[in-house]
């Protein structure tokens, strides 16, 4: 989360007299704690809210934990991945990239950043992109970056191989998803 963000920012009200004592809110409930949590994680995948639930339904079709399973299917989606592959230097630019038609899913042009990736699946910039001047330099810039164990990445070709789906320890975002999970569970 970045400094700016409002839920995180302050824990005390807004205006002049919001840290006096007498102006001071009570203990945040439950439901606000749950509702903050979901909406967190939403902004950081840029997820609007009818998707959000339907991955969140997804998830508990799946066998396992369903806060894991929803974190597994939203770093799974292919604007994180070109996001984690460090092609992009933020969400919103991967997805960028993805809708106007500079990658490739499995050798074929795709511009849909919501789909989901799976083991072995092989993501490519297209051959006509690589010619323009970002693509040169992101060239150049990979070989500095890091990119998680379950992802593989070929600079000079600048295309990648998803190896297998993330476990809960490969996500390194500070989300608690048992409370997204109490919250749908209402």
């Amino acid at each position: 989360m970045t400094p700016k963000c409002s839920f995180e920012r302050r824990s005390y009200p807004p205006g002049d007299r919001g840290r006096e004592k007498r102006f001071r809110r009570g203990r945040a409930s439950d439901y606000l704690l749950q509702l903050r949590e979901k909406q967190k994680a939403r902004r950081i995948y840029g997820v609007m809210e009818r998707q959000f639930s339907q991955y969140f339904q997804r998830a508990t079709k799946r066998s396992g934990l369903t806060g894991a399973n929803l974190l597994i299917i939203l770093e799974s989606r292919l604007d994180n991945v070109i996001y984690r592959l460090a092609m992009a230097d933020s969400r919103a630019q991967a997805r960028q990239l993805v809708q106007h038609g500079h990658v490739m899913l499995n050798g074929r042009k795709t511009n849909v950043p919501s789909a989901l990736v799976s083991p072995g699946d092989v993501i490519s910039v297209r051959p006509e992109s690589t010619r323009r001047s970002y693509f040169k330099t992101l060239r150049q810039e990979l070989d500095a970056r890091q990119v998680p164990n379950w992802l593989s990445i070929d600079v000079q070709n600048l295309s990648a191989q998803v190896l297998s789906l993330p476990a809960r320890e490969n996500i390194d975002i500070s989300l608690n998803e048992q409370l997204i999970v109490e919250y749908y569970s209402r």
